[in-house]
């Protein structure tokens, strides 16, 4: 990057509310830093990205690394044969089955952080959360996951299809869109953006 780049930042959240509150502090005071780069903000623009009616089909792509561990008391499920007792970073030689499993297994978690108890999370209707997933690449990076220590973690990156079924799916594709895939999504892993879009 060099002075003068123009960046676009995009900031996700299920709290409406917070968003709204970055928004105007980014209005009032548009002076923003990434670590020790300084960035000058001069339009914040809200975005309601949706997946669509029930029918519609679409496709989701990664914007970011998705992080998908599997622990060790889950191996035998997957057949894995691994021997040391740490969580195992996903891998295209671990099958699709573990991805599958996990990614759904996190976004019910977070369901049942963002809505509410009486609607059914991910795990509770028939079908998947996606029709088609297409592995664009892994790869392995640095991170620093609390002060002062550093991991390398295997993350990857996809093209997901979707076909909306009901209400159910869409609010769950939703939500997806809202908080990410996979895990430590604080630390800006999973994020999705709507590449394709048909009614």
């Amino acid at each position: 990057m060099s002075e003068g780049d123009e960046r676009t930042l995009l900031v996700a959240s299920p709290y409406e509310d917070l968003l709204a509150h970055i928004a105007a502090d980014l209005e009032a005071e548009p002076e923003l830093n990434i670590g020790e780069m300084p960035f000058t903000v001069t339009n914040v623009s809200p975005l309601s990205p949706d997946v669509g009616e029930p029918g519609t089909t679409g496709t989701l792509e990664t914007g970011t690394g998705v992080l998908v561990r599997i622990p060790p008391w889950r191996f035998d499920d997957y057949g894995l044969d691994i021997d040391h007792e740490q969580s195992e970073f996903w891998r295209p030689e671990h099958t699709m089955e573990p991805f599958t499993t996990q990614i759904e297994a996190n976004l019910d978690k977070k369901h049942s952080l963002f809505c509410s108890d009486h609607l059914p999370g991910p795990s509770d209707v028939d079908g998947g959360l996606f029709d088609g997933y297409e592995l664009i690449k892994t790869f392995a990076i640095p991170v620093t996951p609390t002060t002062g220590q550093q991991e390398t973690w295997v993350l990857s990156k996809w093209r997901f299809d979707y076909t909306v079924r009901d209400p159910d799916h869409r609010r769950h594709l939703n939500l997806a869109l809202d908080v990410g895939i996979g895990e430590r999504n604080s630390l800006g892993f999973g994020f999705l953006n709507i590449s394709t879009h048909d009614e």
